[in-house]
């Protein structure tokens, strides 16, 4: 099973979300991004919030098409992103796609990269993946990965998000690596390219946030 979380970010950062829309896949909406989804004839089985981004009536639009409307109070611990996010990662699915989570404020950005390391602090396989219109983010734990080129995303970036990143080693790529250490605000591994049809990199330790992009 395939998650699709729709987050209230700025619309024209969404890419073509009918792409992602398939009989497998299940779509929950947040906050302002559950009209979003209605307004595109995409079906939310979840919605969380406090739709506080949201005009009357829109919210009387919306409970009149969703049954499963999660509603909590403004003042909370945890932002209605991570709500929802929280649901998805409990159902134990193959991979969660987290859209409208960037742009706009800054601390919610942050707090969106920082809630990718979810299934890794809990020890589970779930892969989130952060897209926008132009980039597709996720998190790697030490081990060893195939990248497949993308066309249309030619850039991959590795950038530490733990302190220390070690024996980073990058083949197939036109900037190689062999054993290199990295550490949090390097910015060696930005805007590197496939030389091949796939490449692989592997470390030892650490995290790493992997950005699949174009300009």
């Amino acid at each position: 099973m395939v998650i699709n979380i729709l987050a209230g970010g700025p619309e024209e950062l969404l890419p073509d979300l009918t792409e992602y829309n398939t009989e497998n896949e299940v779509w929950v909406g947040v906050d302002r991004g559950v009209f979003h989804l209605l307004s595109r004839n995409i079906q939310p089985m979840m919605a969380f919030g406090d739709f506080d981004s949201v005009s009357e009536r829109e919210l009387a639009f919306i409970e009149s098409k969703i049954t499963n409307l999660k509603r909590f109070k403004p003042e909370k611990d945890e932002t209605d992103t991570e709500l929802a996010l929280n649901w998805a990662v409990a159902q134990k699915p193959e991979e969660i796609r987290l859209f409208g989570a960037t742009g706009g404020r800054l601390d919610h950005l942050l707090a969106n990269v920082q809630l990718l390391t979810k299934p890794l602090s809990q020890g589970i396989s779930t892969k989130i993946s952060l897209i926008d219109r132009k980039n597709i983010a996720y998190l790697a734990g030490p081990g060893t990965y195939t990248v497949e080129k993308m066309l249309e995303k030619k850039y991959i970036s590795f950038v530490p998000l733990t302190l220390n990143v070690s024996d980073l080693t990058l083949r197939g790529f036109k900037f190689p690596l062999e054993n290199r250490h990295i550490s949090i605000g390097s910015t060696l591994c930005i805007s590197n390219e496939l030389i091949s049809e796939y490449g692989t990199f592997s470390f030892s330790e650490g995290i790493l946030i992997v950005i699949r992009s174009h300009d």
